[in-house]
């Protein structure tokens, strides 16, 4: 069988949330709960693209943690609604990324990877919120790297940056894992890392909960499922 490509890798990193962690089904169920108390309604895809722009707002000035960045962006999305959430609504939202799903293909590839490869996330999140995510995907990462960490976020190089420098060997043996296209392609190839593509919203059109970005990812898998076909041969 010929080489994929991936077998010259020995360190995968991992965004986690909108590639292991289905964010996107949970934003909109934490926001639903929301809308419906006040009556308010919008469509699938605009409430994502709604909360990509609040989010990215918060999270590109100075340093929230990301408790904050979540009640930033339901207060934004809720102001152009037009209705203001109450403190136990915002408490709730904010308090809703250990309800988020993973990916049902996640936490088993995640098994057979760690088999073959050291593995890492480089994550967008506080520490104790990924933790609680981290539950559901069943796996011992061998580096944890959160904003609250390094008290900034993706697509920030410096996240790159600082996660480069803990997890140490040849950049050319490390692969970067991602949905999105904003907060991870761009900034990881522009520090010559390759990348892999996990398109987990192939078939739908726009950029969903991440901001429109453009790049060319060296590998493109529609899912885990398949990235692990590929990689563990």
């Amino acid at each position: 069988m010929p080489s994929s490509g991936l077998d010259e890798f020995e360190v995968l990193t991992f965004d986690c949330y909108g590639t292991l962690i289905d964010w996107e089904t949970g934003i909109l169920a934490a926001l639903r709960d929301v809308l419906d108390g006040h009556g308010a309604s919008s469509d699938d895809e605009a409430l994502l693209q709604l909360y990509a722009r609040f989010e990215a707002e918060a999270e590109a000035g100075p340093y929230l943690p990301y408790r904050e960045v979540l009640a930033w962006s339901l207060r934004g999305v809720s102001a152009h609604l037009g209705f203001e959430p109450t403190a136990a609504e915002t408490r709730r939202f904010s308090e809703s990324v250990g309800d988020w799903p993973a990916f049902p293909d996640s936490a088993a590839a995640l098994a057979q990877l760690a088999q073959r490869f050291r593995l890492g996330v480089i994550t967008n999140c506080d520490t104790d919120l990924f933790a609680r995510s981290n539950e559901r995907l069943g796996i011992r990462f061998d580096w944890v790297i959160t904003a609250e960490q390094l008290r900034s976020y993706k697509p920030n190089r410096r996240n790159f940056e600082l996660g480069l420098e803990q997890i140490g060997g040849q950049r050319s043996r490390h692969l970067h894992v991602a949905q999105s296209l904003f907060h991870d392609h761009v900034p990881a190839q522009a520090l010559g890392l390759t990348t892999a593509w996990i398109d987990r919203r192939h078939g739908r059109p726009g950029s969903g909960a991440t901001p429109l970005a453009v790049a060319t990812p060296d590998f493109v898998f529609a899912d885990m499922a398949s990235f692990v076909s590929a990689a563990i041969r």
